[in-house]
């Protein structure tokens, strides 16, 4: 038989996960006490229903700041969550932080690739054709698509914030880390507007 649950231990369980209030208490229900198999078990739910999710409404947040060192960038980026609650949560306001501190080092021109401008698509399609014209003639018509395709993501990766590879782990992506939010908080989190200002550039 597990440790009775009180309330100080579903408190603090949600102020470790900023997970809902019944969530934990469901969760060390679960455990039987045991507040790091609790912790655990939401983190495997919340990947689960991170999916689910993202179509919920965000009109809460915060906003992540950086300036560096030299006083010579800094970045704004705007962290949308569904509470006021959340939008409190250390968790959240660290990755709001490390999210701009991101944005100055990676220097994204856009938020995702649906944000990408048409023209720029074109024009950088005919720069992959330009550049890879021997290549392409020895091709079919269907693989000099996949081609174009291919190197287009990689545009999309170097300019788009959520298809960046992550500053701080570059075998993820900025959108796995919201997702990863997303599953420890239980919130849908979405990231909005940024602005990067560089001195001279």
């Amino acid at each position: 038989m597990g440790k009775p649950i009180t309330a100080a231990m579903v408190q603090a369980l949600r102020e470790k996960t900023g997970a809902a209030m019944m969530d934990c208490k469901r969760a060390l229900d679960e455990a039987g006490g045991d507040v790091a198999k609790a912790e655990d078990n939401l983190r495997i739910k919340g990947v689960k229903t991170a999916e689910k999710k993202s179509g919920r409404a965000t009109s809460q947040g915060g906003i992540g700041h950086y300036l560096h060192h030299n006083g010579k960038t800094a970045v704004i980026v705007e962290v949308k969550c569904e509470t006021d609650f959340v939008a409190r949560n250390d968790k959240f306001k660290e990755f709001a932080r490390n999210l701009a501190m991101h944005i100055a080092a990676s220097k994204p021109r856009w938020g995702t690739k649906e944000e990408v401008p048409a023209e720029a698509i074109e024009k950088e399609k005919a720069l992959i054709a330009a550049e890879s014209a021997e290549e392409m003639a020895k091709k079919p018509e269907a693989a000099r698509v996949k081609i174009i395709e291919g190197r287009l993501q990689k545009y999309y990766a170097q300019h788009c914030l959520v298809e960046q590879p992550w500053v701080m782990d570059d075998k993820k992506k900025v959108a796995d880390m919201v997702k990863e939010l997303v599953a420890s908080i239980g919130e849908n989190i979405s990231v909005g507007r940024f602005a990067r200002i560089e001195v001279g550039e």
